[in-house]
């Protein structure tokens, strides 16, 4: 079957997902969720601007705050992207532009929140946002397929960091701001997460292949921003956000819902992309097993060495 069949047969799911999105998302207003009287003006105006001291965040959720704010910044490359893969006509249409008025949320409150906070340090956090945005096109799939498997588990995992950093930022503003944003999250990674199921029915050996293929060669869609490696270091060291959560929270999760490694009836095709699959998730599992084991020996090391 073409993409563009696909694209015809799956049209009647989305209309169905998007009616079940509308009856149960729940609309919010970003400035409910930002604590503006702690807000001060900054030097251009007369005001103090930011210094480290004005922080209260640990590094490590900082550097996820900033990660998170600035994948949620690239929402226009996310858009043609998604125009691309699956086009502007009828339901794929009237849900990306749903999609994306729901995400841009997420961007305008978190900046907010941050600079009201003072959280981060906002110059570098501009420059940063003008850099990644003047980059170009996001680094995910435009073919049909892999669009949106990719989108399904990124959202998961969007989802997953956002709930953590909350967590992390020892901020009660903060954590319920990003709860709030990893609702939206989860209600999207569903309605994704609902078209690969059905993908699955009408091309199984397709999808299984597109799946595969996604998973192995899966990056966060903030991948692009400045000093994303460093930061994704101190994220994953601090557990936030690391390989064992992208194991066991995100990839297996999803897969067992799909029911992968159960279904019959693939073909050479189908059968070749899921021993793929199961071979690479056999090396993932034990990296991130190796990954947390040296995490725990650090912080051994750690313990040992600081002054009682």
């Amino acid at each position: 079957m073409q993409d563009v069949d696909l694209l015809t047969e799956l049209e009647p799911v989305v209309a169905e997902n998007i009616n079940r999105h509308l009856g149960v998302a729940r609309d919010w207003n970003p400035h409910d969720y930002v604590p503006w009287s702690q807000g001060r003006d900054f030097a251009f105006l007369g005001g103090q601007d930011w210094e480290p001291g004005d922080t209260a965040v640990a590094p490590a959720a900082r550097a996820s705050l900033i990660v998170n704010l600035l994948t949620e910044d690239n929402l226009p490359a996310y858009h043609h992207n998604l125009l691309t893969a699956l086009g502007s006509d009828g339901a794929w249409g009237e849900w990306i532009y749903r999609w994306t008025a729901e995400e841009a949320r997420h961007a305008m409150t978190l900046r907010d929140y941050l600079v009201v906070t003072r959280a981060v340090d906002p110059v570098d956090l501009e420059q940063r946002r003008m850099a990644l945005m003047a980059a170009g096109p996001a680094n995910e799939p435009v073919e049909m397929l892999p669009n949106v498997v990719y989108t399904a588990l990124q959202e998961l995992a969007t989802r997953l960091s956002h709930r953590n950093t909350g967590t992390a930022t020892g901020c009660p503003i903060g954590e319920q701001l990003l709860a709030r944003i990893a609702a939206d999250e989860n209600l999207h990674m569903l309605f994704y997460r609902n078209l690969v199921g059905a993908a699955l029915e009408l091309a199984p050996d397709r999808t299984m292949r597109a799946i595969a293929d996604v998973v192995k060669g899966f990056e966060m869609p903030g991948t692009g921003q400045p000093g994303f490696r460093r930061m994704a270091a101190e994220i994953a060291g601090s557990g936030i956000y690391d390989l064992r959560l992208h194991h066991d929270r995100v990839l297996m999760p999803i897969l067992r819902h799909w029911r992968v490694f159960e279904r019959s009836g693939l073909g050479a095709e189908g059968e070749a992309a899921r021993e793929d699959l199961s071979a690479f998730l056999h090396v993932l599992d034990a990296h991130a097993s190796r990954f947390v084991e040296r995490r725990e020996e650090r912080e051994a090391r750690k313990a040992l060495s600081s002054p009682r």
